[in-house]
């Protein structure tokens, strides 16, 4: 590997086993500086009717399910979109979570007054007969447990799992200064990413269930110790389950704190430490973020950092501070807008917005094939000819109904059996072909002699007019 942990016999053990360890010195952070919401930021926490979020939601439709566990989860969460077109997640809790409406409102009225960018804020809620949900901002790119256990294109760089933690840990100090310092089951699916891919905070974990009292849903090889003697949760308890999420970003895998203790003391790091990692850190980067995540998962609580100390110590191993999240995550341009920017004709294809092409079309200065209505009337008198006419008829009827399948259908039997080559039709079932999600047959009928022609000739009217 590209790190040996030289250093780790003296960072993760020993005098701090016994003695409570050398306490990390504060952070002197302004949290307004670090915590501030934009002037764009979130609204007010609102209540929302039953019938708007079953609107937001298609019925609570089991397309929109997003939550861990699907529909078979106690809590189902959902993905929605109100009425302005904001994007919405939707905690539905089970019936008999909160019997009590008015407890359920004051808990999230609480947590809906808390605006921070590094979470993923509660936006509203909803408290009508027995159901009870919640109402947060959308993130759109997954949870950290995808990106980090179930990668597809590339593993999570180290810079960026440095960013995670950061991010989680203002985050919790956020929350604490704020009187909110109980965050119940942190795990990698409470962390998400939004659209620009920056980690989040989910703010569901700051609400507790009042009917079973549960915590913690994930196994009980995870769960803080004094957990399992009192059944509690505690600050201190939070901070262990902190630990074990550096644990995750460390390894790539989730690995049961215990077990992870076990291999420090016996230093065999390089079964800890995720192998698409090798050269991207040093020793000493590799050393502070082990005895950090060791100090974490102290047995004993009060030997736990708090929120604060954890930004202290993260904030010196930060990495790449000034590239994008986006970036660090394998994406070049997180909505493609800034590396390809838009003409009119491609915003109105983005939209399929038909009524706009047609305009666009028509400024500048692109009409049917002249001649071909003259051509095809002398050519009615045969069966052949008709047949031909009709399909293409059939194929601009459909196109303009946004009947994609049935126009491509119609072009095409105008195409084989017609006589006479069109730039409109093989420009027309392009269109279709685009909109019907088959990119290599637009292409192809956009790369016709002709209908190539016409595109690089509309393509230079609509940049000339753009110009004037």
């Amino acid at each position: 590997m590209g790190c040996k942990f030289s250093k780790y016999s003296t960072c993760c053990w020993g005098s701090e086993q016994g003695g409570g360890g050398v306490q990390v010195p504060e952070a002197n952070i302004d949290e307004n500086e670090n915590n501030n919401v934009e002037d764009n930021g979130p609204p007010s926490f609102r209540e929302y009717t039953v019938d708007q979020l079953r609107k937001a939601t298609s019925g609570f439709a089991v397309d929109n399910i997003v939550s861990e566990h699907g529909e078979k989860a106690p809590n189902v969460v959902f993905k929605g979109k109100l009425e302005n077109q904001t994007r919405i997640t939707i905690k539905r809790f089970n019936k008999s979570a909160w019997p009590d409406a008015h407890q359920f409102l004051e808990e999230a009225k609480a947590v809906g007054q808390l605006r921070s960018p590094k979470l993923a804020n509660l936006l509203g809620c909803c408290s009508e007969g027995d159901e009870r949900l919640l109402v947060s901002e959308y993130m759109s790119n997954d949870t950290l447990a995808k990106h980090l256990f179930h990668w597809e294109t590339q593993p999570m760089k180290w810079a960026m799992r440095l960013r995670v933690a950061l991010h989680l840990a203002q985050a919790l100090e956020y929350c604490t200064n704020k009187g909110r310092a109980l965050y119940h089951d942190l795990n990698a699916y409470r962390v998400l990413f939004d659209d620009d891919f920056n980690p989040k905070l989910s703010c569901f974990g700051l609400m507790k269930n009042s009917r079973d009292g549960k915590s913690y849903s994930t196994n009980l090889a995870f769960t803080p110790p004094e957990y399992l003697r009192t059944g509690r949760v505690t600050p201190e308890s939070v901070t262990y389950s902190f630990g074990t999420l550096l644990l995750d970003l460390l390894s790539g895998k989730h690995i049961p704190p215990s077990h992870a203790l076990d291999l420090i003391r016996d230093r065999n790091l390089e079964s800890l430490t995720d192998s698409c990692l090798e050269g991207q850190f040093s020793d000493d980067e590799g050393t502070e973020l082990v005895r950090l995540a060791s100090r974490c998962l102290q047995s004993e609580p009060r030997e736990r950092p708090n929120p604060k100390s954890l930004v202290t110590a993260l904030i010196p191993l930060q990495k790449d501070s000034e590239v994008p999240s986006h970036v660090l995550m394998g994406i070049p341009d997180a909505d493609g807008s800034a590396a390809f920017p838009l003409t009119p004709l491609g915003e109105a294809c983005l939209r399929r917005d038909l009524t706009s092409l047609h305009e666009v079309l028509e400024k500048i200065g692109y009409k049917d094939d002249e001649g071909a209505a003259t051509e095809l009337s002398f050519q009615m008198w045969t069966n052949q000819m008709q047949q031909t006419l009709d399909s293409k008829k059939k194929g601009d009827a459909a196109f303009r109904q946004k009947d994609f399948k049935n126009a491509i259908d119609g072009y095409t039997q105008f195409i084989e059996v017609g006589s006479m080559t069109s730039p409109t039709i093989f420009a027309r079932r392009s269109l279709s072909y685009l909109f019907s999600n088959m990119p290599n047959e637009a292409l192809g009928d956009a790369m016709q002699n002709d209908a190539q022609v016409a595109l690089k000739e509309g393509s230079s009217l609509e940049t000339n007019k753009s110009t004037n």
